[in-house]
């Protein structure tokens, strides 16, 4: 790749999940195929929002607005341009597909008796940044999950997926906090449960944000191929799967995934 000289370097910063690195790559690849060089920079949710607002990442990867991260962006909104979104996100709590539906079917049905004594108390999810984990710690006390024994803790990414597989590979009842799009809905087919108090917020947008100082260093090329990037939720997984099923780096992923579309 030849990367012009009056194109000077972007940083792009990664939220620090896998599926986030996917489309930090995917969108390292455009930028670079219009002569910028790129740095990235990854970070938990929060930490890479402040980051963005004190100019050290030009665009950001990915904001879920409004539900899960607008409470990050809102304090310097000013300064951004939000693109349009990539994909479609969303958040849910979900058990293994062989928890039968006519018994855990809804969040509450987790403090009926025999679905309690059977089911595993603590629901791990991840960092404590992300949407998912705050409203799963919400859901907990709102819902009165405590008073059964529930809790929830957060913890890494790779815990967290080695965690499903370890208690699937066991046959375990347990719920996950869970998102599309992540690879293990691809791998597992987990079934959501259904949330009658809608604390797991909306079907949100995910979009690259970019600071506007940064725009005046961009390619108009380069803006106008982020502004129409469509992965759609069922694309990152698919990146998302060639990173931690098959094994590739991000970029990789990426430039198979790139390739499979041209």
């Amino acid at each position: 790749m030849s990367f012009s000289p009056s194109r000077p370097a972007l940083t792009v910063g990664s939220i620090a999940l896998s599926f986030h690195r996917g489309v930090a790559a995917v969108t390292t690849r455009v930028l670079e195929s219009c002569g910028h060089r790129v740095d990235i920079v990854e970070a938990p949710h929060e930490q890479l929002f402040r980051l963005q607002d004190e100019g050290r990442v030009d665009i950001l990867l990915s904001a879920w607005l409004p539900s899960s991260h607008d409470t990050y962006l809102s304090p310097y909104r000013e300064h951004v341009r939000v693109l349009a979104p990539q994909y479609r996100p969303y958040c849910v709590w979900a058990v293994p597909s062989y928890v039968p539906e006519e018994q855990v079917g809804e969040v509450t049905d987790l403090t009926r008796m025999e679905v309690a004594d059977r089911m595993s108390k603590i629901i791990d999810g991840i960092n404590p940044g992300a949407g998912i984990s705050r409203f799963s710690a919400r859901m907990v006390r709102e819902y009165g999950l405590d008073e059964f024994g529930y809790a929830f803790a957060a913890g890494s990414e790779p815990d967290f997926c080695a965690r499903v597989e370890r208690g699937i590979a066991a046959r375990e009842w347990f719920v996950v906090p869970l998102w599309r799009p992540q690879y293990l809905n691809r791998l597992y087919g987990l079934r959501a449960l259904r949330e009658p108090k809608g604390l797991l917020g909306t079907v949100d947008d995910a979009s690259p944000v970019i600071r506007r100082d940064a725009l005046d260093r961009m390619h108009p090329d380069a803006v106008t191929r982020l502004e129409a990037l469509r992965l759609g939720n069922e694309g990152v997984e698919e990146i998302d799967a060639l990173i931690n099923v098959n094994g590739l780096t991000p970029l990789q992923a990426a430039d198979r995934f790139l390739l499979s579309r041209a």
